[in-house]
């Protein structure tokens, strides 16, 4: 079974930044991409970065040209740089791992508990 374990977040003053990591452990056979989520206040949880296997990333358009996912295939590593933080920024951040489990099954997702981000004004 895969466990994803984030770390990185805290609590940081706007225009700040933050890295943010998440380590999976288990098995995985193959990997189609990987991404962080978000859980603002008064939000519903909403993707926040995405990288396919191919380098291909995809943002959510408030996060564009201040984040950065980045990935470490390897060790199944997903990262999310975070500069010029805003308040608007704070949540809960996810991160979460689209793979296959074994060689011709279904691909899932899998998902971290999440690590708290919180930016100052």
């Amino acid at each position: 079974q895969v466990q994803l374990v984030e770390s990185g977040g805290g609590l940081v003053q706007s225009g700040g930044s933050l890295r943010l990591s998440c380590a999976a452990s288990g098995s995985i056979f193959s990997i189609s991409a990987m991404g962080w989520h978000r859980q603002t206040p008064g939000k519903q949880r909403e993707l926040v970065a995405i990288i396919t296997t191919g380098g291909g990333t995809n943002y959510a358009d408030s996060v564009k040209g201040r984040f950065t996912i980045s990935r470490d295939n390897a060790k199944i590593t997903v990262y999310l740089q975070m500069n010029s933080l805003k308040p608007e920024d704070t949540g809960i951040y996810y991160c979460n791992i689209w793979g296959r489990p074994f060689p011709g099954g279904p691909s899932r997702d899998y998902w971290g508990q999440g690590t708290q981000v919180t930016v100052s004004s």
